[in-house]
C-alpha cells in the first residue's frame, strides 16, 4: 500500500484524506485525479481484484478527453479500436450493414471524434496502473459495513474490523451501493425493459464469425434494429468483437418468462437459440452475468460528506454507451472541487456545486439511454458528450456584452484549437486552472502561478476576443474583457484562492 495514500493510526486503523468506496472506472478515475493533485486516496474494493466483464465497452469521445488529461490517453488508444458496422442476419444469411451512429470527422475543436470500444476490464487496469504510478493504492478484498460521520469528517468501518478515518468519502460501489443505503439515499427511476438479459464475454471458433462486424440477430418476429437500441421483441442477441483481445461480447435478451443460466453451458445455449452458430461454437465463457435494464436516479448525491459518483448515483440503459462515460465525468467534476477544498483552501462550499453541476447531467444522460434503448432516438452529438456543460451552475458567469460577444459561453466546454506550435488541451493538461487571454492586450490580474497557468493566444475562430477561466475539468468558469471582473468573480464565486497576494 503506498505510504503517501495512507498511514496507520492504530493497529487496523487507517487515515486518508478521501476514502473511495469501489475499484470501478469511477472510483480508479477519482483517486487518479486525487493524487496527482496531492490529496491523499484510499481506494477500498469489496472483491478481490478488478472487476473481469467487458460490460461498459463504449468510451465516448469527452471521456477520451479526460483520459487525455490524466494521461492514460496512449494506453487507452494502443488497447480499443473503433466501433465495427453492423451486420443484421437472418437465418444464417447476410441481410445487410447499418451504422449504428454518424462518424464525425476530427476538428481543431475535439481531437476524438467518435467512440472507442475497449473491454471494462481493461478501462480499469490501465487506471489502476496509473493510480500506482502516481502513489496511489487499492486496498482489495476491504468490504465497508457502515459509515459514522461528525463535523470533521468520516469514519468508515470494515468487515475484517478495522476502520478507516477520511476528510470525506466517496461512495463509487455500483448500482446496489452499499454506501447510498447505509446513508438513506433513494432512487427513482424505471424499469426500461422488464425482460432479463444476459452479457458474456466468449470466444468463438475460427471462422464461425468474423471480427469485422457487430452482428445483430433480430428475433424472427421482429424488424431489424437499425438504430443500434435494443430489440423490441422475442429473443433478441447481438455478437461484438472487442478490440485488443480475441474475446466477443454477446448481450440476448430472454422473453420466456425464465431467469438467464450463466454457466458455460447456458451461455452457449442461448447464443444458439438466437443465432445460426452451433453451441460448440463457443469455446469459451470468460464472463457473463445478467440484469434487467432500468433508468434510476439517486435523489441526492451528497450527504454531509459523503458523496455519491457514478452508479451509485444513476443507473443507465446500456444503450448508447453512456453510463461509464458519465461516471467518469462525475469523478473528473469531484475531483478538483476536492483537491482544491483539501490542499488549497477553497471555501468548503465549493463543494455543493458537485451535485449542482453533475445531476441534471444525469438527469438528462439517462433520458437518452433510455431513448435509445426504446429506438426512439439514435446514437450522435449527443452520446459523445461534448456539448454537455454547466451553463446554469452557480460557478459559470459570462459578463460579456455587446454585439461582439465573447463565445463560447462559461458553462460550456472549452474546445481545442493551435496554441502556437502545439495546442490549447496540452496547456490544459494538468490539475490547473488556465486563464486565457484571446486577441486582447488588456491587463491580466495577478493569480497563483501554481494553481493557474496564463496563455495569451492570437486570433483564433474557436475562441471570440476575450479572456476565457478555464476549470481543471475543461469547462469555461468565467468570460469577461477585463481584470476588475475577473477579480470580482474569483471573490463571489468560492474560487478566491486562485488570486496572488504577494
Amino acid at each position: 500500500m503506498a505510504l503517501n495514500s495512507v498511514k496507520e493510526i492504530g493497529a487496523n486503523h487507517l487515515s486518508t484524506d478521501v476514502l473511495v468506496v469501489g475499484a470501478g472506472p469511477t472510483g480508479l478515475t477519482l483517486a487518479c485525479d486525487l493524487e496527482r493533485r496531492g490529496v491523499r486516496a484510499l481506494v477500498v474494493e469489496r472483491a478481490a481484484g478488478l472487476f473481469p466483464g467487458s460490460r461498459g465497452k463504449g468510451i465516448q469521445p469527452r471521456t477520451l478527453e479526460i483520459f487525455d488529461d490524466l494521461g492514460v490517453i496512449g494506453a487507452v488508444l494502443e488497447s480499443g479500436g473503433p466501433a465495427p458496422v453492423g451486420m443484421v442476419w437472418r437465418g444464417g444469411v447476410r441481410q445487410g450493414e447499418y451504422r449504428m451512429f454518424d462518424e464525425p470527422e476530427p476538428s481543431d475543436s475535439a481531437p476524438f471524434a467518435g467512440p472507442l470500444l475497449l473491454p471494462q476490464w481493461r478501462t480499469q487496469e490501465i487506471l489502476y496502473a496509473r493510480l500506482t504510478e502516481l502513489g496511489g493504492s487499492v486496498a482489495f478484498g476491504a468490504e465497508v459495513t457502515g459509515l459514522d460521520q461528525d463535523a470533521d469528517g468520516v469514519t468508515a468501518r470494515l468487515a475484517g474490523g478495522g476502520t478507516v478515518r477520511a476528510a470525506y468519502a466517496v461512495a463509487a460501489d455500483g448500482g446496489r451501493s452499499a454506501v447510498r443505503r447505509a446513508l438513506g439515499i433513494g432512487m427513482t427511476g424505471e424499469t426500461v425493459d422488464p425482460q432479463p438479459m444476459l452479457v458474456a464475454d466468449i470466444r468463438i471458433a475460427e471462422g464461425a464469425l468474423d471480427r469485422d462486424n457487430w452482428h445483430v440477430f433480430p428475433p424472427d418476429d421482429a424488424e431489424a434494429d437499425v438504430t443500434g437500441g435494443a430489440a423490441g421483441a422475442g429473443g433478441f442477441a447481438a455478437i461484438c468483437p472487442l478490440p485488443g483481445t480475441p474475446d466477443f461480447q454477446v448481450v440476448a435478451r430472454f422473453t420466456d418468462g425464465g431467469e438467464p443460466d450463466l454457466s458455460p453451458d447456458g451461455v452457449r445455449k442461448a447464443v444458439a437459440a438466437r443465432t445460426h452458430l452451433p453451441a460448440d461454437a463457443v469455446t469459451e465463457v470468460r464472463w457473463a452475468s445478467d440484469f434487467r435494464p432500468r433508468a434510476a436516479l439517486a435523489d441526492a448525491f451528497r450527504a454531509g460528506r459523503v458523496f455519491l459518483a457514478g452508479d451509485a448515483a444513476h443507473v443507465h440503459s446500456p444503450a448508447g454507451g453512456q453510463g461509464l462515460n458519465t461516471s467518469v465525468q462525475d469523478a473528473y467534476n469531484l475531483g478538483w472541487k476536492l483537491g482544491a477544498a483539501l490542499r488549497h483552501g477553497a471555501d468548503p462550499a465549493l463543494l455543493d456545486t458537485y451535485e449542482e453541476e453533475r445531476r441534471p447531467n444525469a438527469a438528462r444522460m439517462l433520458e437518452l439511454s433510455t431513448r435509445i434503448h426504446q429506438g426512439a432516438a439514435r446514437r450522435g452529438a449527443a452520446t459523445r458528450q461534448l456539448g454537455l456543460g454547466y451553463r446554469d451552475s452557480s460557478l459559470s458567469l459570462h459578463t460579456s456584452t455587446g454585439a461582439s460577444d465573447i463565445t463560447p459561453r462559461a458553462g460550456d466546454r472549452a474546445p481545442d484549437a493551435p496554441l502556437g506550435a502545439g495546442r490549447l488541451f496540452d496547456a490544459f493538461r494538468g490539475p490547473h486552472f488556465t486563464l486565457l487571454a484571446v486577441a486582447t492586450d488588456t491587463e491580466l490580474p495577478l493569480l497563483n502561478g501554481d494553481l493557474t497557468h496564463v496563455h495569451r493566444m492570437d486570433q483564433c475562430a474557436l475562441y471570440a476576443p476575450g479572456l476565457y477561466l478555464i476549470r481543471p475539468d475543461g469547462y469555461i468558469a468565467w468570460t469577461g474583457r477585463d481584470e476588475e471582473g475577473l477579480r470580482k468573480y474569483l471573490t463571489s464565486t468560492k474560487l478566491e484562492v486562485l488570486r496572488s497576494y504577494t
